[in-house]
């Protein structure tokens, strides 16, 4: 985490020009939002305005807080939002920290009460100046006690990327810029491959001083968490950028980047099973927050894979032996039904139930496993999940906690209270394939000599044989066939959809071996499991890595 030791404000950078600025008929009130600022007498209070402000009142709002934040004024623009004790020193920060003038605002127009505009200014620091530019929104409110319009104040009215508590800066950073390259040496940037923008980050703040590289000048975002990385903004002077070495594939993250884009809400994560080298993560949209590989959602059918797993083990199926799967099932009161209510008839096998989803094969074996916590077992025996994994960045490594009773059947089919996100589930693939649980990593161990996670014990072969045989009938003629048709090599997959509370439709996941690489996909709202998050996994499997 860089110092961003605060520097001198540049003399006359925010004086008024003489003869002043106008700012609009309110620039004198401030109003916040729980009721507070502004003095008003008797018969002003009588004429407070209510309701929603009108369209001269949005313009005449917005136009004054533009001129005065432009002007450098940061006094006269808070006084034009609903809290001024909080938006004046982010907005002096903005001159006083960050170096930036030149501020120029265009307007958009307004939609409602909301008004996009674009800025373009100037950072300027030590004799070196370079420009930015970005876009962002307010949105205008009427003030609580006095009635007048007013800027609703979040600190992303001054920088989308802005946070609460987090300031705006400009100087020498501390930590080193980073040259990251992926496993054959191509450099790795955020601009090539905008999923990797977060992850480059904070390898920055963890590796950046031990790289053998040298500060440069920038104007960042430093969070209020001392925990998350700067957000670089602008490079005034590169600095000498230290190398760090990641297990990232540049083929497999171009492909992993061009299949999360093909959906509003996306992402995918590919590992390598006999090392646990993590080959490519993406997300669409991009946040901070990486939903790859900080998510937490029930994974749906991708999970039956850990489940045979464990039914395997007990000796309560086989492969080829032949289960039940009727068009619903009760457990304990809770009712189980396969997807439009399908069943298979007697005599099919249990890999025929696998490779067609059947969810009631499953649950009609609750009965014989004689252990709630028999599933927590081996998730976190054998597939190594919820212990501490050291991937190089922050991950949620997976959740089964022990239940009862009709969750626990739940947990059996990859819904109720299991959490898993697209990591874990290409882990959980690649340890199926293998036997051996390899913690995945983005960065080798060897760059810091951390401690990796490790599982108490392997799945016998003869289990990973029957796992192996049935992901690849699913991916042969099951519920993966479509998807994985494109798909070279030994191949084999698991198809889920997740159904979530308040989503007419459900979340679409899909998990697959390709040769030695594992990838899951999932699509928010997406559906079948083959039908969207299939797709994903195969163009990144088509990659290698």
């Amino acid at each position: 985490m860089r110092s961003g030791a605060k520097v001198a404000v540049i003399g006359g950078a925010f004086v008024l020009v003489a003869g002043g600025i106008g700012y609009g008929a309110y620039s004198m009130l401030g109003d916040t939002g729980d009721g507070g600022g502004g003095t008003q007498s008797a018969s002003e209070s009588s004429k407070v305005k209510t309701g929603p402000p009108s369209a001269e009142e949005i313009a005449e709002t917005s136009k004054g807080f533009f001129d005065a934040w432009a002007a450098g004024d940061a006094s006269a623009a808070a006084l034009l939002t609903n809290n001024e004790s909080g938006a004046e020193p982010v907005l002096a920060s903005y001159g006083e920290d960050a170096h930036i003038g030149k501020v120029r605002i265009t307007p958009g127009p307004a939609t409602g009460t909301k008004v996009p505009y674009t800025v373009k200014a100037t950072v300027a620091y030590e004799g070196k100046s370079k420009p930015i530019s970005y876009a962002s929104e307010l949105t205008v409110v009427r003030g609580l006690t006095t009635g007048k319009a007013l800027v609703d104040w979040e600190p992303t009215v001054v920088h989308p990327q802005l946070t609460e508590g987090a300031t705006l800066k400009t100087g020498e950073s501390s930590t080193p810029a980073i040259e990251a390259v992926d496993r054959n040496g191509t450099v790795l940037t955020k601009e090539k491959y905008p999923s990797l923008g977060p992850i480059l980050d904070t390898l920055r703040q963890k590796y950046g001083e031990t790289s053998g590289g040298s500060a440069g000048i920038e104007t960042w975002i430093e969070p209020a968490d001392e925990s998350q990385p700067d957000v670089n903004l602008v490079t005034l002077s590169k600095g000498k950028p230290g190398k760090v070495q990641t297990t990232l594939d540049a083929g497999a993250q171009a492909a992993a980047e061009r299949a999360v884009k093909k959906f509003a809400q996306a992402s995918v994560v590919a590992v390598k099973p006999s090392t646990g080298a993590i080959r490519a993560v993406a997300n669409n949209p991009v946040t901070e927050f990486n939903v790859a590989l900080q998510g937490k959602q029930a994974p749906g059918s991708t999970l039956k894979i850990m489940t045979a797993a464990m039914l395997l083990e007990k000796g309560l199926v086989t492969a080829n032996g032949a289960v039940e799967c009727p068009k619903d099932a009760m457990w304990q009161g809770r009712s189980f039904h396969n997807l439009g209510h399908f069943d298979l008839p007697d005599g099919s096998t249990f890999t025929q139930s696998f490779a067609q989803s059947c969810n009631t094969a499953f649950i009609k074996l609750i009965d014989d496993t004689k252990d709630d916590a028999a599933l927590p077992k081996i998730a976190k025996d054998v597939f190594g999940i919820g212990l501490d994994w050291k991937t190089g960045v922050v991950t949620s490594d997976g959740s089964v906690p022990e239940e009862a009773g009709g969750e626990a059947a739940a947990q059996y089919i990859g819904q109720g209270t299991v959490q898993m996100n697209v990591l874990n589930m290409a882990s959980i693939t690649a340890t199926a394939h293998t036997g051996t649980f390899r913690q995945p990593i983005i960065v080798p161990q060897s760059l810091d000599n951390r401690e990796l996670a490790t599982a108490s014990r392997s799945l016998s072969s003869s289990v990973v044989q029957q796992l192996n045989t049935m992901m690849r009938a699913t991916a042969a003629w099951g519920t993966g066939a479509k998807a994985m048709g494109s798909v070279g090599g030994d191949k084999g997959a698991k198809t889920g959809s997740a159904e979530v509370g308040g989503q007419d439709t459900s979340n679409s996941w899909f998990t697959g071996f390709s040769n030695d690489l594992a990838a899951a996909a999932v699509v928010q709202s997406g559906g079948h499991g083959g039908d969207a998050a299939g797709p994903v996994v195969a163009e990144v499997l088509r990659a290698g890595g």
